[in-house]
């Protein structure tokens, strides 16, 4: 059995954590994988995706310790081969998916409703970007708008701008985990806190 205190602040937690998933395809970097999801579970997401197509896969539960802060210990994986696979997937429970690029379909995050509750956001390699098919399966394309020489920001800044401005408009709006799902997560925490 884990303290009073620690169930507390398990509850607590779990009352703030928002619908809602990162998804990220073919990522190289481990550390730049372990850095997005210390941003994921800071802003209060539980569930980040990943799609090995093209590069190696690696565990996310296993990853940069130091660079995710423990984060990756108490967020939830799944992990595709395709695009496609991916995106069915988050279709069938209803997610709408948007992929970050700049093309001319793309919209400014900050003219976009990310108040959804079921919002998928899809970033990509950090070379490459997201493939075509992630790309062109979406429902929705959208970019940060820059002020600089640089059209971009690197993955984990880009991923921790989004994720925040959907937080941002989120929070007059209902778009937490259901009762149901909070109790489900305390639990999983509360087993995970026991293996330490």
């Amino acid at each position: 059995m884990i303290g009073k205190q620690r169930l507390a602040k398990f509850n607590n937690i779990a009352s703030a954590r928002q619908e809602g998933v990162v998804v990220l395809e073919d990522i190289h970097d481990p550390h730049n994988a372990a850095a997005v999801l210390r941003s994921c579970e800071g802003l209060g997401l539980q569930k980040v995706y990943f799609i090995f197509a093209k590069e190696k896969k690696f565990n996310p539960e296993k990853i940069g310790f130091m660079t995710s802060a423990s984060a990756n210990k108490w967020l939830e994986y799944k992990i595709f081969t395709s695009a496609k696979d991916c995106y069915q997937f988050l279709h069938k429970r209803g997610y709408k998916v948007y992929a970050t690029v700049l093309d001319e379909k793309a919209k400014s995050i900050f003219q976009t409703n990310l108040t959804e509750p079921k919002i998928a956001l899809v970033f990509g390699n950090e070379h490459r970007g997201l493939s075509k098919q992630a790309v062109k399966l979406s429902d929705a394309h959208i970019y940060i708008p820059m002020q600089g020489f640089v059209q971009s920001f690197n993955l984990s800044v880009t991923v921790a701008v989004c994720v925040y401005e959907m937080f941002r408009q989120r929070q007059s709006k209902n778009c937490l985990l259901s009762k149901k799902e909070q109790a489900r997560i305390v639990k999983r925490w509360e087993q995970k806190d026991k293996k330490k």
